[in-house]
């Protein structure tokens, strides 16, 4: 009993917090990310906290001060997993904002966190943020086989579990890998699984729907490493 009534305790806590930092966010970003800091400092592994103190980085445009306390935070708890993975969309969200120099060496230390984050723990998120990841890349650089390969690993995760509204993502950048590739019928064939399990699904609509140069101009846009890309993960913890 004492336990149930600690891990409520806990949760009414953390939904507390959570809707505190939102309004703080609104308000004043950068205030925001100073009053989530000490949060962070006590849990470090909190992935719903440490999002949101990215996005607060994001609208303040403080994307260094993000990466330099996520690199305190990695002192902290080096093995905590969901820290690296924060860690490493710190350096995503600053690629828009970077030259293009900048953005490769961002992108190279995102992939490194995101790697270290699987090696403490697999995960659904874990592999398909790396696999994601690796789709950026210009096919030159030999990485978009090694996207697909954590994307397959995603879809076996999911296809274990219940199936929830994230996991159309698997599908949309499974398919993108395999047409980067060159392998077009296998990936119809994924978008078209995808859109029987998410219908109506925009971005596998639109795919499915286009050919030659415009289905072209959809993977350019999706993969412009000058467009802003969601990473709040705000999905993980939709009803």
């Amino acid at each position: 009993m004492r336990k149930r009534a600690f891990l409520a305790g806990l949760l009414i806590m953390m939904i507390c917090l959570t809707v505190i930092a939102d309004h703080a966010v609104a308000a004043d970003p950068a205030a925001a990310m100073a009053e989530m800091e000490p949060l962070l400092n006590k849990e470090p592994d909190n992935l719903q906290l440490g999002a949101r103190y990215r996005q607060a980085a994001i609208q303040a445009a403080q994307y260094d001060r993000c990466i330099e306390f996520y690199q305190k935070l990695i002192e902290l708890r080096p093995d905590a997993s969901n820290v690296r993975l924060n860690f490493g969309f710190a350096y995503v969200d600053k690629i828009p904002a970077a030259g293009s120099i900048t953005q490769v060496i961002l992108a190279n230390n995102a992939l490194t966190e995101f790697t270290k984050s699987l090696e403490i723990k697999p995960s659904w998120l874990g592999y398909y943020t790396r696999g994601n990841s690796y789709l950026f890349w210009p096919r030159i650089f030999g990485r978009t086989a090694l996207g697909i390969k954590d994307l397959e690993e995603a879809m076996k995760i999911q296809q274990a579990e219940a199936k929830r509204p994230y996991h159309v993502r698997t599908y949309v950048a499974l398919g993108d890998g395999y047409w980067k590739m060159d392998e077009l019928d296998k990936a119809k064939s994924v978008w078209t699984e995808g859109l029987k399990q998410f219908p109506g699904h925009a971005g596998l609509q639109a795919r499915l729907s286009k050919q030659g140069d415009e289905l072209k101009s959809v993977m350019d846009e999706a993969y412009d490493p000058n467009l802003r890309i969601d990473t709040s993960l705000e999905e993980l913890w939709a009803k």
